[in-house]
C-alpha cells in the first residue's frame, strides 16, 4: 500500500470520526439510531471535548492549529478546495468579537458580502443589525459567519459537496471563540450545523444542542425582507436568545 493511500485512509477515519463526535459528543451508544426515536445511552462522565482537540496533532493540516482566529483567517483566506474558490471576489471569513457569548451562523456571502469580505452587510444585513440590537446586542459583541465562505454563483443554495469541505472551518471558529449560545439564520445553517431534516418549524418549535451549546434557529433576514409575516415569529425567537442569554449570565 503507498503513501497516499495510506493517507487518504487516516484521513477518512479523521473526518469520519470528527464528525461523529461533533453530532453526539462525548457520548457512548449503547443501541443503533432509530427513526425519529432517541436512543438508550451512557453518558460518559468527562469534559467536553472540540472536535480538534482530540486529533493528533500530526493529522492536523496548518490551520486546525491556528491559536486564534487571525491566525486562522490568515491561513485560509485563499483556500481554493472547491470551485466556489475561483468565482468569488472576497473569502468572507466572519466578523465580531473573538470571544463572543453569542454566535451568529448564516448560509452564505451574497454579492454584498463577497465585494466587501464581511458576513451581512447588504439589506438582509442591515435588518439583522436592527434585530440585535432590539434585543440589546450591539454587532460587535457577537461573532457572525457563515457556513460557506466563499458566494454561490446567482446566491444559490450551497452544495452538499461545498458544505462538506468548507463547514470544518465553521467547527474550528466554533472552537475557537466558544460561545455560550448560537443563532442559526434559517433552514441551510441550521441542517448543516445540526445535521438533521427537520423542517424549520421542527426547529424552531425547542432549543437544539451542537455540542453541549444551545442553538437556537430562526429566519434568516432575507426570508423576512420576502414575508414580512416572519418577523413576529422571528422577533419571539431572539426574545427567548436573550432570555437564555440573561439566565446564562446570571448563574456565571
Amino acid at each position: 500500500m503507498s503513501q497516499n493511500e495510506i493517507d487518504k485512509i487516516l484521513s477518512d477515519a479523521q473526518n469520519v470520526l470528527r464528525q461523529e463526535q461533533l453530532l453526539f459528543g462525548n457520548t457512548i451508544y449503547t443501541e443503533p439510531m432509530k427513526s425519529k426515536k432517541k436512543p438508550e445511552l451512557t453518558a460518559v462522565e468527562e469534559p467536553v471535548l472540540f472536535a480538534e482537540e482530540t486529533v493528533p496533532a500530526s493529522l492536523k493540516e496548518s490551520w486546525q492549529q491556528a491559536a486564534d482566529l487571525v491566525d486562522m483567517n490568515n491561513q485560509i483566506c485563499t483556500c481554493m478546495k472547491c470551485g466556489l474558490g475561483k468565482t468569488r471576489t472576497n473569502f468572507v471569513f466572519g466578523v465580531g468579537n473573538p470571544n463572543a457569548d453569542v454566535m451568529v451562523i448564516g448560509e452564505a456571502p451574497g454579492a454584498d458580502e463577497d465585494a466587501k469580505g464581511e458576513p451581512f452587510v447588504g439589506r438582509a444585513g442591515q435588518l439583522l443589525n436592527k434585530i440585535l440590537e432590539a434585543v440589546q446586542f450591539k454587532r460587535e459583541e457577537v461573532f457572525i459567519a457563515n457556513i460557506l465562505k466563499c458566494r454561490p454563483p446567482d446566491n444559490r443554495r450551497p452544495t452538499p459537496e461545498e458544505a462538506e469541505m468548507c463547514e470544518p472551518y465553521l467547527w474550528k471558529q466554533i472552537e475557537l471563540i466558544r460561545p455560550k449560545i448560537i443563532l442559526c439564520l434559517g433552514l441551510t445553517a441550521g441542517q448543516t450545523l445540526l445535521k438533521t431534516t427537520e423542517s424549520l418549524t421542527q426547529l424552531r418549535a425547542s432549543t437544539q444542542l451542537y455540542r453541549n451549546i444551545p442553538v437556537i434557529v430562526t429566519y434568516h433576514p432575507a426570508a423576512l425582507l420576502r414575508n414580512p409575516n416572519w418577523k413576529k415569529p422571528t422577533w419571539e425567537d431572539v426574545q427567548k436568545l436573550r432570555k437564555m442569554y440573561e439566565e446564562m449570565k446570571n448563574k456565571s
